[in-house]
């Protein structure tokens, strides 16, 4: 069977899952962020030294069906408001109140557009028209915007528009300054959703443009016959020439989440709530019955998009968020020191602290063991900066300082799901990437959740979701007053776009599922057709064996627990153990590039498949 390879590329680490059948290879390395291809070419080449016994990426390559690729760097952009700055041109004068009618819609308003606002009058002749857009576009670059997002009254005048910048302005001046037309990038009947899903792509669009032409081109070198696939917030995947980088916002959370139902499944679970703990954010999600919660018009900082999306927020805490303190109290995020320079105990020059820095002093990790040993820690740099940005500034020791910073993050990290849990208390708390075995306990028991699961590849999880992801594409057409011939046509047109499309993804339409659906929205009728070529996904077993043994330790580690108190706890090696192993806490278990920290009171439990099963026993 040809291989599948699954990138999930994230602001500090970037995971690799390359599966064939029912065998898969993982890893992890840096990511780069000046090159975002490197990262992704250092991943391959680390998985085929693992396949292989030495690095050969090209028969990696050439023995892959897809490469599919998702990225958190649009999600991180938005949290850390890290991207271009984006000019609106519009007729309508009140538009830019109307965008800003909450206070979450007015936060991200200001932060991406501000006052780069241009007014133009709809009652111009062509060439006062033309006067006034060459003024108002000039002004806007000269105020610093980088893009610019039009939005006006119809279709037909933003074609004028359209029409009159092309013939007043050099192509190489609109090609350094790319321009949208909201109205001609989505299809909704609600015109605020279609202006805001124009606007952050926008914003989202550089940062996924510069990877993947890098990545394309590279790939070329190699002569990879199948084209990269991108891994969308809906849950399918499609070739880079038929995305948009909107739909790649909280991508990788929707890969997290396909592997949680799965979870669910495996072991039966009718609530599952996940927590995906990466460098910069945590995105949390829920599986009820096994089935993800998806909206037909998702959500994206608060303001509505025109697209489809899965129920994942995102919340600026995770391994490598900046703890410090303001105005008196310790504080998280959002800001996070990414891969570069990284937490200062990686040693790259970082001059801040993270929850990575603390865990490290406090004997949760072994400096030596970390990301399985690929990556010494420097428990130094981590005690220099911690006491200059925490423990100094609040008149508090070192130790001190260690013990309210774990507490902080656990509440922040606890504040970000504990209002998805189920009332009813079956709620099972799902914990992965590389941050969210360490502090799930810690977290959960804060919360009210008694049990959590993290899975062996949990390190890589959101990578490994995506084996469950199919090519597909989706196409709407209002249809509102039409006749039934009318209606014919328009079903032609779609079927007639998605072949071309799927054809264009290297597969014939007759080897696709068709979906049609009737969608009533906002009083108009929409005719929807999804269009699938399934793909091989991967099976989970679930459960755990009914016998109980004894965990096996691998030694001790000193773990501080209080200002003023170090235990001595049993480290366990999760590979090391056999199905049914059981351990009480407090405890620390190292899984392949991560570790857990199991706190008193609870216990551990290895399953059928190697997974953590973690419960508050107390």
């Amino acid at each position: 069977m040809e291989r599948l390879i699954n990138i999930d590329n994230g602001g500090t680490l970037t995971d690799i899952v390359v599966g064939s059948g029912t065998d898969f290879t993982f890893t992890k390395t840096l990511t780069t962020p000046v090159d975002l291809s490197q990262c992704l070419f250092d991943a391959m080449t680390k998985a085929s030294t693992q396949l292989f016994g030495e690095a050969n990426l090209a028969e990696l390559l050439h023995s892959t069906r897809h490469i599919r690729y998702s990225s958190t760097q649009g999600t991180n952009a938005l949290v850390e408001r890290k991207g271009p700055l984006i000019g609106l041109i519009t007729d309508d004068a009140e538009l830019a109140d109307t965008l800003r009618a909450t206070e979450k819609s007015a936060g991200l308003f200001d932060d991406l557009i501000g006052a780069r606002v241009a007014v133009v009058s709809p009652a111009r002749s062509d060439e006062e028209l033309a006067a006034e857009l060459v003024m108002e576009i000039n002004r806007l670059t000269t105020a610093g915007a980088e893009r610019l997002v039009v939005a006006a009254g119809s279709l037909e005048r933003e074609h004028l528009y359209k029409r009159t910048m092309l013939k007043n302005f050099p192509r190489h001046l609109l090609g350094s300054v790319p321009i949208l037309f909201s109205r001609e990038f989505a299809s909704d009947t609600v015109r605020e959703r279609q202006i805001w899903s124009g606007i952050l792509n926008s914003f989202l669009h550089p940062t996924v443009e510069r990877f993947l032409y890098s990545a394309e081109h590279r790939l070329r070198a190699y002569k990879v016959k199948n084209p990269l696939l991108i891994y969308r917030n809906d849950g399918a995947s499609s070739r880079v020439a038929k995305s948009v980088a909107l739909k790649t916002y909280s991508s990788g959370p929707r890969g997290g989440l396909e592997g949680t139902r799965a979870l669910a499944e495996a072991y039966g679970l009718t609530n599952v709530l996940m927590i995906d703990v990466g460098g910069t954010t945590t995105d949390v999600g829920v599986v009820n019955d096994s089935t993800i919660s998806v909206d037909r018009r998702g959500s994206i900082q608060g303001v509505d998009i025109s697209y489809e999306m899965s129920n994942v927020h995102s919340t600026g805490v995770g391994g490598s968020s900046i703890i410090a303190v303001h105005d008196g109290a310790i504080t998280v995020g959002p800001e996070s020191v990414g891969a570069a320079p990284g937490p200062a105990c990686f040693g790259f020059g970082g001059t801040q602290a993270t929850i990575t820095d603390v865990n490290l002093l406090l004997g949760v990790l072994d400096p030596e063991t970390y990301l399985n040993g690929e990556m010494a820690l420097d428990a130094e740099r981590s005690r220099a900066v911690i006491t200059k940005t925490v423990a100094e500034p609040l008149g508090i020791t070192l130790e001190e300082a260690l013990i309210r910073m774990e507490e902080t993050y656990s509440n922040r990290l606890a504040q970000s799901f504990a209002g998805l849990v189920s009332p009813d208390g079956n709620t099972t708390l799902a914990a992965f990437g590389g941050g969210g075995p360490m502090s799930a306990c810690s977290a959960a028991q804060i919360a009210g959740v008694h049990n959590v699961l993290v899975p062996r590849l949990a390190a890589v999880f959101s990578a490994y979701g995506i084996s469950f992801s199919d090519i597909a594409q989706t196409y709407e057409t209002n249809i509102t007053g039409f006749t039934p011939e009318a209606i014919e046509a328009a079903k032609q047109t779609m079927t007639s776009d998605a072949g071309r499309d799927m054809f264009q993804e290297g597969h014939e339409l007759s080897a696709c599922d068709l979906d049609w659906k009737d969608i009533v929205e906002d009083g108009s009728e929409i005719l929807s057709l999804k269009a699938t070529f399934r793909l091989p996904h991967p099976t989970l077993d679930g459960g755990s064996p009914a016998e109980e043994t004894i965990a096996v330790a691998a030694g001790t580690r000193e773990v501080r627990s209080s200002a003023d108190q170090i235990d001595t706890v049993s480290v366990y090696q999760l590979d090391e153990q056999i199905p049914g192993a059981a351990a009480a806490g407090p405890a620390i278990v190292e899984g392949p590039f991560f570790t857990a920290r199991v706190p008193l009171g609870w216990s551990l439990k290895i399953s059928t498949a190697g997974d953590l099963q973690l419960t508050d026993i107390r």
